[in-house]
């Protein structure tokens, strides 16, 4: 059986790659992949820590929170492709609070 801090410094390790990613990389898809890297290691600081508690709160917490990134990423992925299509970019520099 795998020890929980193990999964808690992999989750660790993930959230600061996310966060690395968000803050280094100027490409709106890249940021978006990193937003939902943070999330799924939070989602695994859940799971893990629901397991070691013995409690299915944490997994229920986590499938809704999973069902909000899925929405997240549809309508986010929507809007940087309407982005594209006006600005032929997807780098966030470039881009001007919304205005066209």
């Amino acid at each position: 059986m795998v020890p929980t801090s193990y999964y808690l410094i992999l989750a660790a390790i993930i959230f600061t790659l996310g966060v690395i990613g968000v803050l280094v990389r100027r490409n709106a898809l890249v940021i978006f992949m990193s937003v939902e890297m943070m999330m799924n290691a939070v989602n695994l600081t859940l799971v893990a820590l629901a397991r070691q508690k013995g409690s299915l709160a944490g997994q229920v917490f986590v499938f809704l929170i999973m069902a909000v990134a899925a929405a997240e990423v549809a309508i986010g992925l929507a809007i940087v492709m309407e982005i594209v299509r006006h600005r032929d970019t997807t780098n966030v520099d470039e881009l001007n609070l919304l205005k066209w």
